[in-house]
């Protein structure tokens, strides 16, 4: 299908919940559970862990992806892409 995914990919301030990559991307996703945390907090913590700072050098353009999802609905409630 032309995507690369990986899980829990560790750098050396925490673990990126997945990386995605594609042909022209490579996104960067930090999932959280609306009960603990939001969409914003998911993208605040891709920021302040740096975990996008690996593909910097990469050609292909990076995007951060903060992900909520609802418990009770027990799907995603929103996301915020940067």
């Amino acid at each position: 299908m032309g995507q690369f995914v990986q899980t829990e990919v560790k750098n050396s301030k925490g673990r990126a919940d997945a990386i995605v990559k594609t042909e022209g991307n490579i996104y960067v996703f930090e999932f959280k559970m609306d009960s603990n945390a939001s969409a914003e907090d998911a993208l605040a913590q891709i920021n302040s862990k740096d975990y996008a700072i690996p593909y910097s050098a990469d050609h292909r353009k990076t995007v951060k992806i903060g992900v909520e999802f609802s418990q009770t609905e027990r799907g995603v409630k929103r996301w915020l892409i940067e």
